[in-house]
C-alpha cells in the first residue's frame, strides 16, 4: 500500500467518525484542505463519492458506509502492527493517551506512573483527567478508566473493582442527630447527593443489603454535588448524610474523619473497569498499561478495599 493511500484512507476513516473535516484535520494534525484533497483523491481513484457534503455536517453515502465496514477494521490492524513495529528496540513505545475521573486518577493511578515508567521508559504519558465517559475511539483515546460507562461498539470492559457507593457522614454529625438504625430512619436527614456530570439528574438509588435485601433510599434532598469528593468534603463538616463512591471515601474513613452509616446497606452501581478498543492487536503500550493497571490494583487489594461489605 502507497504511503499516500494510507493517508487518504485515515483521512477518510477520521472524518466519517467525527462527520468533519476540521475536526479530523484537528486531530490528525493536518489542515482541513490537505484532509479534504486526501479525501477527494481517494473518491477519484475509486470512482465513487463516499461522502454526502454540506455546509454543516459529512453524511456518509451509501458506498461511504460500505467502504467504512470493511477497511476500519483493516486499517486498525496495520497501524496497531507499524506501531508495535516501531516501538522502542522491541519494548512498547509511544503517547500513551489515557482518559479518567480526575479524583480517582489522582488517588489511585497518577501514583502508580512512577513504576510504569520505570519499567516503560519508552511511553509518554498523555493523561486527560475528565468525570465525563469520553469517546474512546473517536477521541483517539488508548484507554479510560471508570465506572458506569455505556459500552459502545468496538470497544471492551475489563473488570477492576466493585463501584459501591455508601452512606457516610461526620462522627459529630451522628452523634447529634437522631440514630439511624435502618434505612426507614434515613427519611429524618439531611442527605447530599450526586448529580451525574454525564446526565446532569440525581439517580434514584435501590439499597441493598449484605443479605440482598433491597430498600428504597429515601433521604432530603438538603444539597447535591457533582463530584464524590466534594459530598465527602461536606459531610466532614457535619451538614448532613452522603452517599459516595467508596474510593473517594476511603481516605476520610481510614483517617476517621468520616464513618460509615448503615454499614451493611450499599448501592451496587456495577464495576470500576479499565476500557480499551477491542482489538486483536493492541499497541504494545496500551497492553502493558492494561496489564500493569489491572496487576497493581490486584496487589493493593483494592478490590476488597472498594468492596462496600468488606471495606472498613
Amino acid at each position: 500500500m502507497a504511503m499516500e493511500s494510507f493517508s487518504a484512507i485515515e483521512c477518510f476513516i477520521r472524518s466519517a467518525e467525527v462527520g468533519s473535516f476540521a475536526e479530523a484535520a484537528r486531530r490528525l494534525s493536518l489542515t482541513p484542505a490537505a484532509v479534504g484533497k486526501h479525501v477527494a483523491q481517494l473518491e477519484a481513484r475509486l470512482g465513487v463519492r463516499l461522502f454526502q457534503r454540506s455546509t454543516r455536517k459529512l453524511t456518509l453515502t451509501e458506498a461511504g458506509q460500505r467502504f467504512l465496514g470493511e477497511v476500519s477494521d483493516s486499517f486498525r490492524t496495520i497501524q496497531h502492527a507499524i506501531a508495535n513495529l516501531a516501538s522502542a528496540e522491541g519494548q512498547p513505545a509511544g503517547l500513551l493517551r489515557v482518559s479518567m475521573g480526575t479524583v480517582f486518577g489522582r488517588l489511585y493511578v497518577v501514583p502508580l506512573l512512577g513504576e510504569f515508567l520505570r519499567q516503560y521508559p519508552a511511553i509518554t504519558p498523555d493523561w486527560h483527567f475528565d468525570n465525563r465517559q469520553v469517546d474512546l475511539i473517536g477521541q483517539g483515546f488508548d484507554a479510560a478508566i471508570g465506572g458506569g460507562f455505556d459500552l459502545p461498539l468496538g470497544v471492551v470492559a475489563r473488570k477492576l473493582t466493585p463501584a459501591h457507593r455508601v452512606l457516610v457522614a461526620a462522627p459529630e454529625y451522628l452523634l447529634r442527630h437522631a440514630p439511624i438504625d435502618g434505612p426507614p430512619s434515613l427519611q429524618r436527614h439531611d442527605g447530599i447527593f450526586i448529580r451525574s456530570p454525564q446526565t446532569g439528574r440525581v439517580r434514584s438509588w435501590p439499597l441493598t443489603s449484605r443479605w440482598q435485601d433491597q430498600q428504597p433510599l429515601l433521604m432530603r434532598q438538603a444539597m447535591t454535588m457533582s463530584d464524590s469528593d466534594a459530598a465527602c468534603a461536606v459531610a466532614q463538616q457535619g451538614l448532613g448524610v452522603a452517599l459516595v463512591s467508596l474510593p473517594f471515601a476511603v481516605p476520610y474513613l481510614e483517617a476517621g474523619r468520616l464513618q460509615r452509616v448503615l454499614p451493611d446497606w450499599y448501592v451496587d452501581d456495577g464495576h470500576i473497569c479499565l476500557y480499551y478498543a477491542g482489538h486483536k492487536l493492541l499497541p504494545g503500550k496500551t497492553r502493558a498499561f492494561i496489564d500493569f493497571v489491572a496487576q497493581q490494583f490486584a496487589a493493593q487489594g483494592l478490590a476488597t478495599r472498594f468492596d462496600a461489605l468488606q471495606a472498613t
